[in-house]
């Protein structure tokens, strides 16, 4: 049986949901106000004018909006959660881009295109983190299918930090056709496979990149396997046969860095 990247060993759901059109968190909040981001209003905790919470007011200042003091315990109910940081953001729902947009992206940097493409990533966290990297990483967006795996929602926004609204995501009806398009445009597609033979290490990143992460229990579908360019492993020499999809999905975007550094 193929073992693949990404797969999910010891992550538990966490108790607090994030309600939907929030943000919460400092650096979420911050990120959000500094991205062009529809901000409606923003509580902070009655009080709390240190740290990062002194630059949110001064750049909501900056952007007219709306701040409101609030007691944690309102907070509390507004974001659905108890670990908000003393911060909360009511925003508008985040627009999606196209995949054309994205290599249009890459094009006007002069640059060849890097895309991260998530075959059915259900874990909010996961797919948080791998916009976080990616953002961080350079890639010219992230793709998501529409109906198999999670979107944007409020617990994606706020596991990516803030990254969220620096990186362009788009939403395909089927991810299959997606990526027979980016074939024709020049784009090579990998597949994370623990099970293939050649290592990341042993493979060319320098051309146009679609890096494909298969989900968290069962990783790439067939279909996504068989339409990639490549399948791609990460040696691993411990007793654990898999990685988080999201440190899978970093340890790769990384190598794709470290080879164009050095072209």
């Amino acid at each position: 049986m193929k073992r693949e990247l990404g797969r999910r060993t010891d992550e538990a759901p966490e108790a607090e949901t994030l309600r939907e059109g929030v943000v919460a968190g400092r650096n979420a909040v911050l990120e959000a106000i500094k991205s062009a981001a529809s901000i409606e209003k923003i509580y902070v905790a009655r009080g709390e004018k240190q740290g990062s919470i002194v630059r949110i007011l001064a750049l909501a200042r900056e952007k007219n909006i709306v701040v409101q003091e609030a007691d944690r315990v309102k907070l509390d109910h507004i974001s659905g959660i108890t670990t908000h940081q003393g911060v909360v953001a009511y925003l508008g729902q985040k627009d999606y881009c196209t995949v054309d947009d994205m290599l249009e992206a890459a094009r006007s940097r002069g640059e060849a295109p890097f895309l991260i493409l998530c075959d059915e990533i259900a874990d909010p966290h996961n797919l948080g983190a791998i916009l976080r990297t990616a953002e961080v990483a350079g890639a010219h967006g992230v793709i998501v299918p529409k109906h198999r795996g999670v979107g944007i929602t409020p617990a994606v926004t706020k596991a990516s930090a803030g990254a969220v609204f620096h990186v362009a995501v788009a939403k395909v009806t089927n991810l299959v056709r997606t990526m027979e398009e980016l074939k024709q445009k020049g784009v090579w597609l990998y597949g994370t496979d623990a099970a293939a033979q050649a290592t990341i290490y042993e493979t060319d990143f320098t051309g146009g990149v679609g890096l494909v992460i298969g989900s968290e229990g069962a990783g790439m579908s067939r279909l996504v396997r068989e339409t990639c360019d490549f399948l791609v492993s990460i040696p691993m020499f411990g007793q654990v046969n898999s990685l988080n999809a999201s440190v899978a999905a970093g340890v790769v975007m990384y190598e794709v860095v470290r080879q164009r550094c050095l072209k």
